[in-house]
């Protein structure tokens, strides 16, 4: 059979043909940003853009030499040739009619040589299949071998500290084939000052202030005391009904319900002078000279860089981000919050407001005598930051591809904040790669893998990537999970997400057994009667995934197991494993495993169907809903006379229209299409990742506006501040201006009408009704 088929190649003067996997090198910019992405070591799959592999030839065409032999040579070549390859036929036949069953490698696709070569399409494992494998591969006990691997007591971004677990977890990418690489970035960031922080009370230093919050004003402040609760916007406003002045007041605030950086906003929005904030006793069972570490930047990435990526090699003019505060902000601690407001005087607060547990504190709002100094000495400095990635190519669409990412550093342990995550990280690797080596899985789309520094800072690592190769992700990258702060609790569930993400991830709730009651799923034990209300909530600036989604234009995931009566101590010394497992009832290893599992079959769904697990219709519902109320409040303030009788909802209601048109037609070519058809699923999985990113509004510019999202983001094109300047135009307030009302209302209807153009597909195929 050798002799035949060396025959046979000779005569039509070709090289044997060979089939090669897949290989990708991607240049991406920059001198530490070289990829070169591998699947397996033994063999490339190279892969047209449909997915379907291309065979070549290698060497150089030579022409035949047939026609300088006699006829009968020929003649005698044809019938030898004949001869031996019925006799090689009828070998293989009996051989395999006798064995009953052919084995074929499932990393070695076998393919026939004496028929033209066809690429096959990659078979890949049931979903039960798939399902149950990562549940039996995904093991506490490798997980707790995780934690104590990359548990660190000091490894905040830019330190060597930070560097170590970034070359373990690069170390632990390569053992498992794949070819990491890192990207650089120069980012500023603050430290703390050779000489403290430092608050006085009544010209008094109280305590020692150790903890800061980056990105605050650095200036000295002094003014009156002012209680306001959490600081939300609520707080304020519940202030202002009781004639409390915030202006030029130090405002005192509880930490906990949404970030520092909103808090500081709102305080600043009234003019206060600076803020102080305090971990209550109700919220935090911590030390009462337990130190709070954060930041105060309104977004997220390096604030001195916004909207562009802080390379070092590219020269960008002095700039800062609109999010930095103005004014001073500092925290402090339960034992210098209580010789402070235990000593204030005026009005009581409202009754609510007074459920904490101070010593000796009444929660009085302050009075005129109660002056606070505030002194911030941070330094602004420059750190060098890497993120670290790692990929499983797809064996389809290798160019379309899901990240799962985590933050790498912390403030101290930061053992729930970073050290739970990306243990889980490096275990899903390690575990997909097994089921691809091992169990034949054969992912259709591609995996990456990242570990980003600077997180505690806003984002940082994250965010520079993203604003590196913001004209491209959204074309390639169709999902991002996140695993940061998974886990600070056991007795709730909360999850926020891109609405395309909602059905798949209550599905795979279905799938995943609850981590304290084996007998139930987690949907039978947190999902209630309504699902949605029960499990998700409002994506904001405190979630990992917010840049992702609001930014980039890619459908996001972030998900939590947390307690609801207290508040887990994340940005302090207390983030330790010893403390996690009293938060978690000593269940941390299998509360990781089910997070585990809910992130784990999330990307398997997503790489493993001919089509993407992606929504679009939840956003028909989501967009009606604004439109609705949009559409009654325009109404009402033309019929009180506030909006003119031109302006008109038909443009609208049209793209609301065009959307839900658009999204019909989606749903009615899935069910007519055929879904083995490999170039008629990357179609429509084309239309469907064009969806979130053309939410984004293209008429601000991402400097300026960072989260551009007009459903899900900030900033006056979005819905929502439409509604809110509604409100405004409705009180005649000094914000309400109908010119930039008609201006907002237009650039959001075009938006969405955009929107509704890219999901419908190509130019021939809109149905926009005029």
């Amino acid at each position: 059979m050798d002799q035949a088929r060396t025959t046979i190649s000779k005569i039509f003067n070709g090289e044997p043909r060979s089939y090669t996997r897949f290989n990708l090198t991607q240049n991406m910019e920059g001198d530490n940003s070289h990829v070169e992405m591998k699947l397996s070591s033994d063999m490339d799959e190279e892969v047209e853009a449909n997915g379907v592999g291309e065979n070549q030839r290698n060497g150089q065409y030579y022409p035949s030499k047939l026609n300088q032999r006699s006829p009968k040579t020929v003649c005698g070549f044809v019938v030898g040739i004949l001869l031996l390859f019925l006799f090689g036929y009828l070998i293989g036949y009996m051989s395999n009619k006798s064995t009953g069953k052919t084995e074929i490698k499932t990393d070695c696709p076998v393919f026939s040589e004496t028929a033209p070569v066809r690429p096959e399409i990659a078979v890949s494992l049931d979903w039960s299949d798939l399902r149950a494998l990562l549940k039996r591969k995904l093991t506490t006990e490798n997980i707790n071998s995780n934690f104590k691997e990359f548990s660190s007591l000091s490894h905040q971004a830019g330190s060597s500290g930070d560097e170590m677990l970034a070359n373990k977890i690069m170390g632990k990418f390569k053992t498992l084939g794949m070819n990491p690489w890192t990207d650089e970035h120069y980012v500023k960031v603050h430290d703390p000052g050779a000489s403290n922080n430092r608050v006085l009370f009544r010209n008094n230093v109280v305590g020692t202030t150790e903890g800061y919050l980056a990105y605050s004003a650095i200036k000295t402040v002094q003014g009156a005391a002012l209680y306001a609760h959490y600081g939300r916007a609520e707080d304020f406003r519940r202030l202002q009904e009781v004639s409390a002045d915030v202006s030029e007041k130090v405002v005192l605030v509880r930490a906990g319900l949404l970030s520092y950086a909103e808090k500081v906003a709102n305080a600043a929005s009234l003019n206060a002078s600076a803020v102080l904030i305090y971990p209550d006793p109700v919220n935090y069972q911590i030390k009462e000279n337990t130190a709070l570490f954060g930041h105060v930047h309104l977004g997220t990435g390096d604030p001195y860089t916004p909207g562009f990526p802080s390379f070092n090699h590219t020269q960008f003019p002095p700039a800062q981000s609109s999010g930095l505060p103005s004014i001073p902000a500092q925290t402090i601690t339960t034992k210098q919050a209580s010789e402070i407001m235990s000593k204030l005087g005026g009005r009581s607060s409202p009754r609510e407001w007074s459920d904490g547990m101070l010593a000796d504190t009444q929660y009085l709002l302050g009075d005129k005598d109660d002056i606070i100094t505030v002194e911030v000495n941070n330094v602004l400095v420059q750190k060098k930051i890497h993120n670290v990635f790692g990929v499983i190519k797809g064996y389809l669409d290798a160019d379309r591809y899901l990240v799962i990412g985590v933050q790498r550093d912390a403030w101290g342990p930061g053992f729930a904040r970073s050290t739970v995550g990306t243990s889980l990280l490096v275990e899903l690797a390690r575990t997909i790669t097994d089921m691809i080596k091992n169990d034949g899985f054969k992912p259709k789309r591609s995996i990456v893998f990242a570990s980003w520094s600077a997180g505690e800072f806003g984002g940082v690592g994250a965010t520079e990537w993203l604003e590196g190769y913001l004209n491209s992700l959204n074309l390639k990258m169709f999902s991002y999970i996140s695993l940061d702060d998974l886990i600070s609790g056991s007795d709730s569930f909360k999850a926020a997400a891109s609405p395309l993400l909602y059905d798949l991830l209550e599905s795979t709730m279905k799938q995943v057994s609850s981590p304290t009651d084996s007998t139930k799923s987690l949907h039978e034990q947190f999902a209630g009667s309504n699902w949605e209300k029960s499990v998700i909530e409002p994506m904001g600036l405190s979630h990992p995934s917010y840049a992702f989604q609001t930014f980039s234009g890619i459908p996001s995931l972030s998900f939590r197991f947390f307690t609801n009566s207290r508040f887990y101590p994340f940005g302090t010394f207390e983030d330790t494993n010893q403390n996690l497992d009293l938060f978690t009832s000593r269940k941390t290893l299998v509360l990781a495993k089910a997070a585990g599992e809910v992130a784990g079959l999330v990307t398997l769904r997503l790489v493993h169907d001919h089509l993407l697990k992606l929504n679009v219709a939840k956003y028909t519902t989501i967009i009606r809903s604004y439109v609705s109320q949009i559409r009654s409040k325009v109404e009402s303030r033309q019929m009180s006379g506030r909006l003119p009788p031109t302006l008109t909802m038909q443009w609208l209601l049209s793209a609301q229209g065009s959307y839900d048109r658009a999204a019909s037609a989606l749903t009615s070519a899935i069910r007519n299409s055929d879904l083995d058809d490999m170039e008629q699923c990357r179609i429509i999985n084309n239309r469907i990742m064009r969806v979130e990113g053309s939410l984004l509004s293209p008429y601000v510019s991402p400097r300026q506006t960072l989260f551009r999202h007009i459903l899900l983001g900030s900033g006056s094109h979005t819905l929502a501040a439409l509604l809110d300047h509604l409100e405004a135009i409705k009180g005649g307030l000094e914000s309400a201006d109908i010119d930039q009302f008609k201006n907002q209302f237009a650039l959001a209807t075009w938006t969405i009408q955009g929107c509704a153009n890219a999901l419908a597909g190509e130019v021939w195929d809109l149905d926009n009704q005029i």
